[in-house]
């Protein structure tokens, strides 16, 4: 397959989205270090995929690995490897993650749940590539390339005291955010349409249609699993309403009873006769979800609808501490 076609099958045109693919694009040429953020279901490791195979490391292996998913007790062995007898049940030497990956590409997906005393040895690996296995005296020169994924704002936890500052200055190199589904709303029927033509096929059932009020419910919709929520909804229709048009009395119930919040605000709110300062109830906008999210810019961001470095723009215009 052509490399570019990895980087193709991450839909999408709004602006916010495709900005990210250009930077990711620029940044696979490259061997430095790559962290995605998103929120879950956005397609982080959809873009740790298009990344790898459109590098030089393509021919290499990509391994993924969920952090959240290594206990403690293993984290260490399963990333680093061990020799036989470092511990009770090591009858065998093992490599590890980090070994089996070289010439290629690891992906630590979750990297936030990775456990503060493996971080140590991580953040060695990356700043100088050698591999300390268990058991082993010798530090092993490996050569593989890291991108971390997390849905947790790791400079917070940074703060307190869950998450070590200096691997997280070293993995935030070229940070890539991934929007949130209701942020890139303009995809939406691009998404929907591609995802059900591609299920109908895989179930070989003719597809459904979607009726305009349909469409205008769901872009009302808080996708709160994003992109993986989308593509399980679409599946949904496929299989149960092949061939049919799908109206919103054929939608889920939470689709046809629920609003996200800010729509249910915005069309309930009446403009007083007396008007109002738009620019002093955007200010108190923006404390509200600072309060909320106790200080967390990203998050704050999110609760608002605006991207990071929007929100960023508005607290230095309006001098928000």
């Amino acid at each position: 397959m052509d490399k570019s076609d990895f980087f193709d099958n991450l839909l999408g045109q709004s602006s916010e989205f495709c900005s990210v693919i250009r930077a990711a694009r620029i940044t696979a040429l490259t061997n430095v270090t790559v962290l995605i953020l998103g929120e879950s279901g956005t397609g982080k490791e959809l873009l740790a995929q298009a990344i790898h195979h459109h590098s030089r490391r393509v021919s290499g292996p990509f391994i993924a690995v969920n952090c959240a998913a290594l206990p403690e007790t293993l984290a260490e062995s399963e990333l680093f490897g061990y020799r036989k007898g470092a511990f009770t049940g090591a009858v065998a030497d093992q490599k590890g993650r980090i070994q089996a990956a070289h010439g290629g590409t690891l992906f630590l997906d979750e990297i936030g749940e990775l456990p503060i005393s493996i971080q140590a040895k991580l953040l060695r690996f990356l700043e100088t590539g050698e591999c300390q296995v268990l058991g082993k005296t010798q530090l092993e020169q490996v050569d593989t390339r890291i991108i971390a994924a997390t849905n947790r704002d790791l400079y917070t936890q940074t703060q307190q005291g869950k998450f070590r500052p200096d691997l997280y200055y070293r993995l935030n190199i070229v940070p890539l955010e991934l929007p949130p589904l209701r942020q890139r709303l303009d995809d939406l029927e691009q998404l929907l349409h591609t995802f059900t033509e591609q299920l109908a096929q895989q179930h070989e059932l003719p597809p459904p249609r979607y009726s305009k009020a349909t469409m205008k419910q769901l872009r009302h919709y808080h996708w709160e699993g994003n992109i993986r929520e989308l593509r399980n909804f679409c599946e949904r229709m496929v299989i149960l309403f092949s061939k049919q048009t799908i109206e919103t009395k054929h939608l889920p119930r939470e689709f046809r009873s629920q609003k996200t919040a800010l729509f249910q605000q915005i069309e309930g709110f009446i403009l007083p006769d007396t008007g109002l300062n738009l620019q002093s109830l955007e200010i108190q906008m923006i404390r509200q979800a600072l309060q909320k999210t106790y200080g967390n810019r990203t998050q704050a961001a999110r609760l608002l609808g605006l991207t990071r470095d929007t929100l960023l723009y508005r607290l230095k215009k309006y001098a928000i501490e």
